[in-house]
């Protein structure tokens, strides 16, 4: 697709999907790839993905796990041997059947995700308990073609970061998967200020080749529900596929108990869509890529006393993320309305009057509250906005995710509200999978999750009326 040149911005409030378009080319996160569903991450958007890598890559670390980096291309027999996994990636995978002008022995995958082809790996290195666990994780980009696009949300081609552990016991392997979903909500609440409901998918949407899934779902304004990342738990499916045994500690031969879980950037548009409002972006200062926007205010006349100031300032405030913007031909005003666009938390205004009393005049863009702060208070001043900030906009998108979650019994009112608001609907579901298809044909809406701190109780399907014993989360979904 060629890219539009956006000169303006759809107002969020009257048609959200072009406003998520606009405000992604307007704000030099990303643009249209000549190659048809493919994108480029413009720098100011894959400073996001920066920010993500340095705060997840450091969990990760902490765990144990360390970065590997493994082929793109993957034998297309690797793929055939777990027949879930390759049933479920097939209608999107992209394949290398010519190479050198000649025409390949075997097909080769381009990755779709790694599993096949790590786990051919780990049963080359690892033939005994004391190999065990095996941590391993790695950053690249992944292949899922897709037919219907939508700049970060659902490209061709995505970044992401992929770890894949094999344990001696499944204890080990479902601590593992808990931990990675542990940390995948720290990076969305205490980074991204991000709210989500952790829970486990059903059968039918569970990972291909997975025993189970335990996915992060998070609320957008429209009242969709956007997967944000999947820990998967998978049994000894893939150790079994690949024929991988290990030696236990009594020399019994053990097939390793396996996981494998994500998170890409996706994200980025979950960040975009929780907190952008009609003016464009708005970043928490945690991820955002410029935390304070410096832009001085002058007549010709002042003009080098009042930069030479706005200099000053930019260096005593300079422990935050500082962008000084004196560039030529651009009003004040228009910089403004270019620094809201792009989401910076807090604009710092530099003129005469602040020059002369050693002021500086600060604006926050979450509240548009401006106040004139001595130069010595202002590092103090702006750390507690930051601060504040963060905390406020992940408690708001918590507050509109409570607001937006229904609680129905009547399959009249579930439809009534997939077809008005939507959000979140909790319902009893009997669990059978021809009423889950039912309920999407009819509504668009799918199983979300089973929240982790769901509680059995006694209760009928909202659909069929058979007995059931769990409210599953249910939406329609990106």
């Amino acid at each position: 697709m060629t890219s539009e040149r956006v000169t303006h911005i759809t107002k969020k409030s009257e048609n959200i999907s072009k406003w998520y378009t606009d405000v992604i080319l307007q704000a030099e996160l990303a643009d249209y790839a000549p190659v048809k569903g493919c994108m480029v991450i413009r720098p100011y958007g894959y400073a996001l993905w920066e920010s993500i890598q340095t705060f997840l890559d450091k969990l990760i670390k902490q765990r144990g796990v360390k970065n590997a980096y493994f082929p793109l291309f993957i034998p297309e027999s690797y793929l055939k041997k777990e027949k879930e996994h390759v049933q479920g990636f097939a209608p999107q995978v992209a394949m290398v059947t010519e190479a050198g002008g000649e025409k390949l022995d075997e097909k080769l995958v381009v990755r779709p995700t790694s599993e096949t082809i790590m786990y051919n790996m780990y049963k080359l290195w690892t033939h005994s308990w004391r190999g065990l666990p095996v941590l391993m994780n790695q950053w690249c980009n992944i292949v899922r073609w897709e037919k219907r696009t939508y700049l970060f949300m659902r490209t061709s081609e995505f970044l992401w970061q992929e770890g894949h552990c094999a344990h001696a016991t499944h204890e080990e392997s479902l601590a593992m998967v808990r931990w990675a979903m542990d940390a995948y909500k720290k990076t969305y609440q205490e980074l991204m200020a991000i709210y989500g409901i952790v829970g486990t998918k059903s059968v039918a949407e569970r990972f291909a080749g997975g025993d189970k899934t335990i996915t992060y779902e998070i609320m957008t304004p429209d009242g969709k529900a956007l997967q944000g990342c999947t820990s998967h738990d998978l049994g000894q499916n893939f150790s079994k596929a690949f024929n991988w045994t290990v030696l236990d500690k009594k020399g019994e031969k053990l097939y390793p108990w396996q996981n494998s879980w994500g998170f890409s950037t996706r994200s980025i548009g979950a960040l975009i869509l929780a907190h952008g409002d009609d003016r464009g972006l708005m970043f928490p200062p945690a991820i955002a890529p410029v935390q304070i926007v410096i832009v001085p205010i002058f007549k010709s006349e002042t003009k080098n006393n009042v930069r030479t100031y706005a200099r000053e300032v930019a260096k005593y405030i300079s422990k935050f993320r500082v962008e000084y913007d004196e560039r030529e031909g651009e009003t004040a005003g228009f910089k403004f309305n270019k620094w809201e666009l792009k989401g910076v938390p807090i604009r710092v205004e530099i003129g005469q009057k602040e020059m002369e009393q050693k002021t500086a005049t600060i604006v926050q863009r979450d509240t548009g509250e401006k106040q004139t702060i001595a130069l010595s208070e202002l590092t103090k001043t702006i750390g507690a906005i930051l601060h504040n900030m963060q905390k406020t906009l992940l408690a708001k998108h918590k507050q509109f995710t409570e607001l937006h979650t229904h609680t129905v019994d009547s399959y009249d009112e579930f439809k009534k509200i997939m077809k008005t608001e939507r959000g979140f609907i909790r319902a009893f579901w009997c669990e059978n999978p021809e009423c889950e298809r039912a309920i999407k044909q009819e509504t668009k809406a799918t199983t979300r999750c089973l929240p982790l701190n769901a509680i059995k109780e006694k209760g009928v399907c909202v659909h069929c009326g058979n007995p059931a014993i769990h409210r599953w989360l249910f939406a329609q979904a990106y």
